[in-house]
């Protein structure tokens, strides 16, 4: 009997669960079950430790631990006779996620996934780390050593632990809630001068090994270049987005981006593809195109966007979450080629080109085989000898790629996890209507439109928005960050479209979202919602991981809200905001990058654009795409096509009376300008 069909001998109370990382599980020895008041009630009944392991379905070690520990039947007998076991997909549940993550830090200094956390049967945690080893190796704890002796004093002194579970406990309550007092602008620099010393002059990118994309500070600085002039800010960026589209992190095959690379110079990525990454890197190279507007920045934008809508997209209309990084149990097995692979699909003279031009050798750069990559290639040298013009060298490249894409969609494709977040698709919708917008690709518009009228259609269950989608099941009330993301996203198809409806939703978001999340006492809002089961701590959080914090983007898109629509409530929301957060986020600036980016936006002279004409009108398609184009984060433009709509939306802007041509309107600080009627008048103004 094989170990795939000895697994499938068992079955636990994870087989009735539909996150795809909790199916994974389900035929372990492990008697696992889903979080919930019976695995609990279980442990308080038998008077049994409890482990939570964490994870998410396109984790490599999170695979690993599986086949050291959870699938040896050893240690499962060891855990099951010992404790009561849970596992969590920490994309289904980021609030048990955010708790437990900060209990590892603050234990180890370090965190990732899986997390595996011990609690008393209250939930209180005595112990935690991250990936154990089956036996005692890389100077890491036996996982087995480590469950015996975690139970043994938990039976032999039950007073200690439950102490230690307190102090843990109290700790992290107290911890959520920092001293605030005055933001300010100080701290922009700050973040800037912290960024710039921890820059990777010659690959871009922040640190070293391991290297992540960082958008979301690539989105400061480009707001920092434009409010203080700083041509090193804007360097960071490019430089940085360059080496990135240069390097093995992106697919040079199929498009998309790996979540981080495991080297300095982005050559080997650690190959599983994250929706949220791909949203917030379309996001940046848009935004980078606006800038510089460099055709490279739009081509990676579109690239991605069209992989997206290519191998992400449910035919229902949402957004697949990851794609793994493993396929046949090998990371970067279906990715990688072997020289002599790709002569022979390309043949001899397209061949050598392709390799010559994208580092694939015999040696190979990554285990004997190639990572795709144009890290060390010089492609001016490489037009220049080519015999053709360049347009000719470029087509002979795409005609490549699509060979080998071909080739490549034969293999067994890495694990897709097919559930379907909120908070990611409308990430990704804010991308898809940004894209649209500022490229004028209609076709972008309506996959972000059709794909919130998905979320409307199944994610809001007796007017409450829910967090998960899959399978016909919707399950868990949405979080902060669903809530934030969707006013993002609400931002970005209202001034694409000018379609008032979507500021009307966005009003009724934002109010929803301060009814369910705000805290009364102090300012900012909490991760789960005061409707949601209460867990031992509510999580506040602004500091900015692998993606902003829920509290960053309210403040900045509640800002933007604030000035589409007059309602000034939303200013003062993110004011509030400012004086809860403003110890952490002076305390460590470049960890708040996003959050700052508000801060960027109140100091940089923000204006409203009010657009007064006929839709359809050349002088106002003109104005509009000029806005469109431009880099102007200080600004909010509102038009409509529906006079009526806006009135109910942004009522201020609906005083603005047409005059027979297209006017627009430059309002600061509740004074307006004199009409602009053409472009030229436009930019003076502006």
């Amino acid at each position: 009997m094989d170990d795939r069909n000895k697994k499938n001998d068992y079955e636990n109370k994870l087989i009735h669960e539909k996150s795809p990382y909790l199916l994974q599980h389900a035929h372990n020895p492990v008697d696992w079950y889903p979080w919930g008041e019976e695995a609990f009630e279980k442990a308080k009944r038998e008077n049994k430790p409890v482990l939570v392991s964490i994870g998410y379905s396109t984790c490599h070690w999170c695979h690993v631990m599986e086949r050291e520990s959870f699938e040896d039947e050893e240690t499962a007998q060891l855990l099951n006779d010992r404790f009561v076991s849970i596992k969590v997909d920490r994309e289904e549940r980021p609030d048990i996620d955010s708790i437990y993550m900060k209990v590892c830090q603050g234990l180890t200094g370090q965190g990732g996934w899986p997390l595996n956390v011990f609690l008393t049967p209250d939930q209180k945690p005595f112990y935690a780390g991250t990936y154990f080893p089956k036996e005692g190796r890389y100077n890491l704890p036996g996982f087995k050593d480590a469950i015996m002796q975690l139970y043994q004093q938990y039976r032999d002194n039950p007073e200690r632990i439950t102490g230690i579970g307190d102090k843990i406990t109290a700790s992290l309550q107290e911890r959520m809630n920092a001293a605030g007092g005055e933001l300010k602008e100080e701290a922009l620099h700050k973040a800037f001068q912290q960024m710039q010393n921890s820059f990777d002059t010659i690959y871009g990118g922040f640190g070293q090994s391991p290297k992540f994309p960082s958008p979301h500070m690539l989105m400061f600085l480009l707001r920092y270049y434009r409010k203080y002039e700083n041509e090193l800010a804007l360097t960071m960026v490019t430089r940085t987005l360059d080496a990135m589209a240069n390097g093995g992190i992106y697919d040079h095959i199929g498009y998309g981006f790996s979540r981080y690379a495991v080297d300095q110079e982005w050559l080997v990525p650690h190959f599983e593809k994250m929706l949220y990454d791909n949203a917030m890197l379309v996001l940046t190279y848009t935004e980078a195109y606006q800038v510089t507007k460099n055709e490279r920045f739009k081509k990676i934008a579109c690239d991605v966007l069209n992989y997206v809508e290519r191998d992400m997209k449910g035919a229902e209309g949402g957004f697949y979450s990851a794609e793994d990084a493993d396929s046949e149990g090998v990371e970067g097995k279906f990715y990688v080629w072997s020289e002599q692979e790709v002569l022979d699909i390309l043949g001899d003279e397209l061949g050598a080109l392709y390799n010559r031009t994208f580092d694939i050798s015999s040696k190979g750069n990554f285990e004997g085989k190639n990572i795709p990559n144009l890290i060390h290639t010089n492609i001016s040298k490489m037009k220049e000898s080519f015999d053709g013009t360049e347009e000719d060298f470029e087509d002979k490249l795409e005609e490549a790629r699509r060979k080998l894409f071909d080739v490549r969609e034969e293999r067994i494709h890495p694990h897709k996890d097919d559930k379907i977040l909120t908070s990611w698709n409308m990430l990704m919708i804010a991308a898809f209507a940004k894209a649209g917008k500022v490229f004028n690709l209609p076709s972008y518009l309506t996959t972000a439109q059709q794909s919130y009228e998905f979320i409307e259609e199944n994610l809001v269950v007796d007017g409450r928005l829910m967090a998960r989608f899959r399978e016909g099941e919707v399950k868990f009330k949405a979080y902060h960050d669903d809530y934030s993301y969707g006013l993002w996203a609400l931002n970005e198809l209202y001034e694409a479209t000018y379609e008032p409806k979507f500021l009307l939703k966005a009003k009724k978001l934002a109010d929803e979202m301060h009814h369910l999340f705000w805290d009364e006492t102090s300012g900012g809002f909490y991760l789960y919602g005061h409707d949601a089961d209460e867990l031992i701590a509510r999580p506040k959080d602004v500091h900015d991981g692998a993606l902003p914090s829920g509290n960053s983007v309210a403040a900045l898109q509640l800002l933007r809200l604030s000035k589409m629509t007059g309602e000034m409530k939303y200013d003062e929301w993110t004011n509030q905001m400012f004086t809860a957060f403003s110890g952490d986020v002076t305390s460590y600036s470049s960890g708040h990058a996003y959050f700052l980016m508000s801060k960027l936006f109140t100091v940089s002279s923000p204006k409203e654009v009010v657009i007064v004409g006929e839709p359809d009108d050349e002088n106002r398609v003109k104005m509009e795409r000029f806005l469109q184009q431009s880099f102007l984060p200080e600004l909010t433009s509102i038009g409509t096509k529906d006079p009526e709509l806006l009135k109910e939306a942004a009522p201020f802007a609906s005083e603005f009376k047409k005059s027979g041509q297209t006017s627009i309107y430059v309002c600061e600080n509740f004074s307006c300008s004199l009409p602009a009627t053409n472009v030229e008048q436009l930019i003076k103004e502006l």
